[in-house]
């Protein structure tokens, strides 16, 4: 056996063991009055976001996952665990070779773009994370490049210009999302969109966006 047979098996079976222990402690989690309470909040808050009241609804959101969250520590640490876990396996599915980037952080701020930077192929997860991407300076390594970006609660800005091909996946539990033409606020949020240009461009990026709770903006300009 070679070394990448070896260490593709070691990556799957550390994230199986992460998704087991996650849905092992959501299983055992229990209700009780503040959970109750903390989806009521969040329930009112999503309420609020798709009757245009944005600000507040995201407000009543924070306020009911603070509660939820912090009353029940168990269900914080089983979605971390279960959100790492996919991201082991999904980053290997997504992407074309080993020469990606992996990067697992609690809290990450990323801003890419203010001078000349080289684009990678990347996977990157986080408990909380900021991500500010700027493609307009970006030198590219290869025509298609993929970033995958996965996590718990995350606040994601992109700008693309517009000769390069973009192709987006994106898919949040509760938030908001704003790709291209494709708006979208509340739960349940997932948007494929691609670029008309997406075949036929010089180069091409390739964004695979999953978070229980983002604010997704991506500007074409």
């Amino acid at each position: 056996m070679n070394r990448n047979f070896l260490n593709r098996n070691n990556n799957r079976n550390v994230a199986l063991i992460l998704i087991g222990v996650g849905i092992y402690l959501l299983i055992d989690d229990h209700f009780g009055f503040f959970t109750v309470m903390a989806l009521l909040f969040i329930l009112f808050g999503i309420n609020k976001v798709r009757s245009s009241s944005v600000r507040k609804g995201y407000i009543f959101i924070g306020i009911g996952l603070v509660i939820l969250l912090g009353g029940n520590l168990s269900l914080l640490i089983a979605i971390i665990l279960i959100s790492l876990g996919f991201f082991y396996i999904r980053s290997k599915q997504l992407q074309k070779d080993d020469s990606y980037v992996r990067k697992q952080s609690l809290i990450e701020s990323i801003r890419w773009g203010k001078e000349p930077w080289v684009l990678r192929s990347s996977s990157i997860w986080n408990v909380l994370g900021e991500l500010q991407i700027d493609l307009t300076y970006a030198i590219f390594e290869q025509q298609e490049t993929t970033i995958v970006l996965q996590g718990v609660i995350a606040d994601v800005d992109i700008i693309v210009p517009e000769d390069i091909g973009v192709s987006v996946t994106s898919s949040v539990l509760f938030g908001q999302t704003d790709i291209g033409p494709n708006k979208e606020a509340g739960i349940l949020n997932k948007t494929v969109w691609q670029s008309k240009n997406y075949e036929t461009a010089d180069t091409q990026v390739k964004l695979l966006i999953s978070y229980v709770v983002a604010d997704i903006d991506i500007k074409i300009v």
